[in-house]
């Protein structure tokens, strides 16, 4: 009797999956789409972790050379651009860094806000069509005033040396 309703079970799960709708393909039935197939996933090359183990060891140089006192090798031979010297120098010289500090903040502060400023005119209809012609005057006029003539040009030459040197300051 066991064995019946085994049977029975097996029989009737069948019937189910022959009872399911018969499939069409893809081709036959104008209301299915099919989708593109994805491209193989892209494989990991060797190299890579070559470079990863290379890398990890080089760390772990560094660190056990900074445990001994030693300085490690990149360290050591890699020189900062003259540039960078320049300005630790120079940093250095200063006796007031929080007043040079809070210049150049407020500095950023004021070029951040102008740049606001600028672009909110910028967006008026008819400021900038004005103050583009006012600017273009302004060249013509100080080109003529200042350049045109030799005698002009040297006593504006004279004028921004003089400028420079009082800003910088003869040392």
């Amino acid at each position: 009797m066991a064995s019946s309703s085994s049977t029975l079970s097996i029989s009737s799960s069948s019937t189910l999956v022959d009872a399911k709708a018969p499939r069409h393909s893809a081709a036959s039935s104008p209301q299915c789409v099919t989708l593109p197939t994805l491209p193989p996933p892209p494989v990991q090359s060797q190299n890579r972790a070559g470079k990863t183990t290379a890398y990890c060891r080089k760390i772990a140089r560094n660190v056990m050379a900074m445990a001994t006192g030693e300085a490690p090798a990149e360290v050591a031979t890699t020189e900062l651009p003259e540039i960078v010297k320049t300005v630790q120098e120079a940093w250095e010289k200063v006796e007031d860094k929080y007043a040079v500090s809070s210049l150049v903040v407020a500095g950023a502060v004021a070029v951040w806000a102008s740049s606001g400023m600028i672009s909110a005119i910028d967006r008026l209809p008819l400021v900038p069509g004005v103050l583009e012609l006012v600017g273009i005057g302004y060249t013509g006029w100080f080109a003529y005033k200042n350049l045109v003539f030799k005698p002009d040009r040297e006593a504006l030459t004279l004028k921004i040396k003089a400028t420079y040197k009082d800003i910088i300051g003869s040392s």
